[in-house]
């Protein structure tokens, strides 16, 4: 049984042509007490980091902060993850991983809450793989 979350590995991504799309390098790994498993984002992984609007006031309070956990949550929404879970369990997750990096409440809360808007996001990755 996992008893403690953590980042096993430092994120590695290149940006590329498009700057708002990132690869890993090399695997990110992330024990997580919620689903009591190593989660393992594999080399080549696509992401976009978090998807928060560029409003300006939004992206000021939200923009770039949760890079590690947000590769995790774009990982989850997919249905070739493993593991495969579901829309809540992807956000929970999320919610974990931010408290592990000690994000504060009002960065934390502001993006789960965030997330929990974007269950089209989630049903177009579940059905497309992407």
């Amino acid at each position: 049984m996992i008893t403690e979350s953590k980042f096993l590995t430092k994120l590695d991504a290149v940006c590329s042509d498009d700057d708002e799309i990132h690869i890993l390098s090399t695997p990110l790994e992330y024990q997580s007490v919620l689903l009591n498993r190593v989660i393992t984002i594999p080399a080549g992984f696509v992401t976009d980091f978090a998807s928060v609007p560029r409003v300006p006031v939004v992206y000021m309070f939200w923009g770039g902060r949760c890079h590690n956990e947000s590769v995790i949550h774009d990982y989850l929404y997919r249905i070739d993850s493993d593991p495969v879970v579901s829309f809540m369990m992807a956000n929970r997750v999320f919610l974990e991983a931010m408290e592990v990096r000690n994000k504060s409440g009002f960065v934390r809360y502001g993006m789960f809450t965030g997330v929990c808007f974007g269950y089209f996001s989630y049903l177009s990755n579940i059905v497309t793989g992407k």
